[in-house]
Order: structure tokens, then sequence, then C-alpha cells
């Protein structure tokens, strides 16, 4: 017995570390995978999407980037174009319980978990476009619970737009918005408090 109490001690501290609790690591950044030892993505589909505040973004004008679905735990965020692994532009000021993570050279390039509270609907990620006219899209791994995880969770290709215009709420699909009018009522009301 005596034994026993110090290796389950050992096995409790492995299996806490191995799940990266305080975010995910640098080595993440381009397949987004956890690194949570022993464990493999979710196959099923996401219960989660990405929803964006517009359908164009602008250089250095934010863009509004939620999560939506069922409470989650950990979270590893990018915004990328056309095939590339790099993450592109910058997110501000990260939400409580979340933190940067640099990835391709830059202290902003990403954003991810900075302990295991629950995050959800209300946690709002806010991301500045870079310089470019490609197309973008944001991609990200939602954890759940260590265990429990998906990646390739992405949202809707935003195109560059024009100065001025307004584009509202888009989902993984068109028919987001059709489909579930409470949650765009929900997001409208936040982005109008956020605005406000």
């Amino acid at each position: 017995m005596e034994l026993f109490l110090p290796s389950l001690f050992v096995l409790h501290v492995v299996c806490f570390v191995s799940g990266y609790p305080s975010g995910a690591p640098t080595g993440a950044c381009e397949d987004m995978l956890p690194r949570h030892t022993g464990v493999q993505p979710q196959p099923s589909p996401a219960p989660y999407a990405l929803l964006t505040n517009t359908r164009t973004f602008q250089p250095g004008k934010p863009v509004t980037v939620t999560v939506t679905g069922p409470g989650y735990r950990g979270v590893l965020l990018e915004a990328r174009s056309g095939g590339s692994t790099n993450a592109l532009g910058s997110w501000q000021l990260p939400p409580p319980d979340t933190r940067f993570l640099e990835c391709t050279g830059n202290p902003q390039g990403a954003v991810t978990h900075s302990n295991t509270n629950l995050k959800g609907n209300t946690t709002v990620y806010r991301w500045i476009p870079p310089n470019s006219t490609s197309p973008v899209y944001f991609m990200a791994t939602v954890a759940q619970q260590r265990a429990v995880f998906w990646v390739n969770v992405r949202s809707a290709i935003l195109t560059r737009g024009k100065a001025g215009g307004l584009d509202l709420a888009t989902g993984a699909s068109a028919g987001v918005a059709e489909e579930k009018p409470l949650l765009l009522l929900v997001i409208c009301l936040l982005m109008l408090q956020v605005l406000g």
C-alpha cells in the first residue's frame, strides 16, 4: 500500500502536466494538435462553430470571432490564408482565461487558453487583419476536457472588403443564421454590447 500511494501521485502529476492546462505549446501552431499524451482528436463532427461579425476584412480593422457551442476549457485559435499553416495577423488583448501564443514569429499570432476554467459563447476574440488581399479563415482546436477535443474547427472564408462596408455574422455555412435564429440574436446582442 505504501508503494501504491506515491505511484498514484506520480501518475496524477504526469496526467496533469501532459494536458497543457496553461495553454497550447508553440509546437502546436502548425498542425494545431494539443499534444495530449495518448489522446486522439474526436472523430465525430465538432459541436462547435467559429462565427465572425463580418464576411469581409480591412487591414487594421478588428474582426470579432466567437467559438459557439457547449462550454469548453481549451482552445487554440488562429487566422490562416489558403493552404498555409502559418498564423496570419495579430490578436488584440485576449479575453479572460486566455493568452497569446507566439506562432510564425508573431508574439500575438494565436490565442490559447491560460487555464482550464470554463469558456463559452460569451468569450469574444478580436483579430487584427494584416495588409493582405488573400481570403482568410479562422481555424481552431477546441477541447471540452483534456481527453475530448476537436481539431480543424473552421470558420467561413472572409475576403478583403471595401472600406466603409458593413457585413454581419457568418458561420461555417450560409445556413447557420437561418437554422439558429436565437444564436444569431444572442450574437447580435453581444455585438451591440461590445460596440455600444
